[in-house]
């Protein structure tokens, strides 16, 4: 189900890179969170377990080495030599299963533990189509609903990305959308987060960092200096690359006080993961315009649960004002006649190193999408006077 290494999310490949410059010796805790309350069936831990001690033979080819480093000129040659050696431990993450509950944990030093999610998550959701018997669409009609979508996209003029990796239907169906889009998308998808299918496919990997990046700085810096310093370090890694911000783990309003003159010119734009998409349009361009930077010369990357009609609205919204793009996930890559997971598997905890074990939180824009402890949750809010 997973035969490359490269089968995983461009940015936890950008974020391993940061972690081994800037936090070699952090450590970290993630936890799966099954927030649609799917019921697993009988000796589901099991097949997982199975699939994911079968991904530590995977390594970096020496054909894969070649394209990301010719592909990433901005990544240190030495990361490449890094990821050549590195081999997924299946000690670091455990599994059980009481009844149809699943439980999935993984823990061990941030630079490792990082790529453990994505492959999980597209595990688990193969996995439990298959063992369920659920029957999908057929090959044809999967490949002709991505041509239909990336069509439609193409009449709206708009550019878009596939961020479909981690609730994929399964690896087969990801490859085909992936070649609909390719095929049938031209000047309007403009590549994948997923960086094996990014090399195979001839496109542009596509992403930064993640929310985690920003929950790891609050455990080590505190709540109020999470973004600032989270931004800082990324301008330090990469020097003005891969300059698309994460806007929303600490609710888009508190970014933006943070977000100074700097890191605004710095930053190509800002990407919009959580609340309301215009609302965000909205405090964006104010946000620009009231630092003296002209909005058109920047970019919003949407990328939260889009389809075509929310797509369409944004785009008319926007037009004009700001420059936009789309990172499109579930809806290109688990569109075949089935129910998608909602699953996540998030960092939980984090262990600076000389600190010791904190939990870690996101408050997005959107209240539902608040993870981690609840008492940390309720001292962040009080923090950084957030009400809701």
């Amino acid at each position: 189900m997973i035969s490359s290494i490269l089968d995983n999310d461009f940015y936890k490949f950008t974020m391993q890179h940061a972690v081994v410059k800037r936090f070699p010796k952090a450590r970290a805790r993630y936890q799966f969170i099954n927030r649609g309350g799917h019921q697993f069936p009988d000796g589901f831990a099991e097949e997982l377990r199975n699939a994911i001690n079968g991904l530590a033979q995977l390594q970096l080819t020496r054909q894969e080495k070649t394209y990301f480093a010719a592909t990433c000129p901005y990544i240190d040659p030495t990361y490449f030599d890094f990821l050549q050696g590195y081999r997924y431990d299946p000690d670091e993450v455990l599994i059980r299963q009481q009844g149809s509950e699943l439980q999935v944990s993984v823990e061990g030093y941030w630079y490792r533990a990082i790529l453990w999610e994505v492959p999980i998550m597209s595990l688990i959701c193969e996995l439990y189509y298959q063992m369920t018997g659920q029957r999908r669409h057929v090959d044809e009609t999967v490949m002709l609903t991505a041509r239909e979508k990336i069509e439609k996209y193409r009449n709206l003029g708009v550019t878009i990305a596939e961020f479909g990796t981690r609730r994929r239907h399964s690896y087969a169906v990801h490859q085909l959308v992936v070649r609909a889009l390719r095929q049938y998308g031209e000047n309007t998808f403009i590549g994948t987060s997923n960086v094996h299918l990014a090399m195979r496919y001839q496109t542009k990997p596509i992403g930064t960092h993640a929310h985690e990046w920003f929950m790891f700085h609050a455990a080590k810096y505190g709540f109020k200096m999470a973004n600032l310093l989270g931004l800082e370090h990324w301008a330090e890694v990469y020097r003005g690359d891969l300059g698309i911000a994460l806007s929303d783990t600490y609710t888009t309003d508190v970014f933006f006080t943070q977000f100074d003159k700097k890191l605004s010119k710095l930053f190509d734009g800002v990407r919009h993961d959580s609340g309301d998409p215009l609302l965000f349009a909205d405090k964006t361009i104010r946000h620009y315009e009231q630092k003296g930077i002209d909005p058109l010369s920047k970019t919003i990357v949407f990328s939260d649960g889009l389809n075509y009609d929310k797509v369409a609205r944004i785009a008319a919204y926007c037009r004009g004002k700001i420059g936009f793009s789309f990172g499109i996930g579930t809806n290109f890559t688990n569109d075949v006649g089935l129910p998608p997971l909602n699953i996540v598997l998030k960092m939980t905890e984090a262990f600076p190193e000389e600190a010791q074990w904190d939990p870690v939180i996101k408050l997005s824009d959107d209240p539902g999408k608040h993870t981690g402890d609840t008492e940390t949750v309720k001292l962040a809010k009080q923090i950084l006077m957030i009400s809701e």
